[in-house]
């Protein structure tokens, strides 16, 4: 099992990934294109600031399931001297499973807000996307993060070895 979870782990962050990667570089050309547009023609892109937001939610919440799955937030280990390893992997795992379960309050305000979007017919303002679409993409986004956390805190129990080799820290 150890030797197999890096590889399952690589193969399910690829996709997440890709589209944040492919969001990120749409929006950093837009930028590019908007700032040269409207300093030589006195041209912006009318709607970049929308397309900004929506791109930059996509990046966000398409990176978080990667993010959370490989433990790679941003952590202050003030209080680790204070842990044995055995009370820090039960830390770890109460940590994950607590975010985890967390997670599914937002994701299931995602969906209601959705929702109600789809109802009203909300559309955005420049370029008329359906604003159920970015809002769906959020919720399922917390819904994988959630998930990915919720195994992780599991794994923290159950197979501590297996996660701390399938966890680019650990190589370190």
């Amino acid at each position: 099992m150890a030797a197999a979870l890096p590889r399952i782990a690589n193969a399910l962050a690829l996709v997440p990934a890709a589209i944040a990667s492919a969001a990120l570089f749409a929006m950093m050309t837009m930028t590019f294109a908007d700032v040269v547009l409207r300093s030589t023609l006195n041209a912006p892109i009318e709607a970049a600031t929308e397309l900004t937001r929506l791109l930059m939610a996509v990046v966000v919440f398409a990176s978080m399931p990667v993010v959370s799955a490989g433990g790679k937030h941003i952590a202050v280990d003030l209080t680790d001297p204070l842990f044995s390893a055995r009370a820090a992997r039960w830390r770890d795992a109460a940590v994950n499973l607590g975010c985890g379960g967390m997670l599914f309050w937002p994701a299931e305000r995602a969906v209601v807000l959705a929702e109600r979007a789809a109802s009203f017919g909300d559309v955005t303002e420049y370029l008329e996307i359906p604003k159920v679409y970015p809002a769906m993409f959020i919720a399922g986004a917390c819904y994988v993060t959630a998930a990915a956390l919720l195994i992780r805190g599991a794994l923290c129990v159950v197979a501590p070895r297996a996660l701390a080799a399938a966890t680019p820290a650990a190589e370190a």
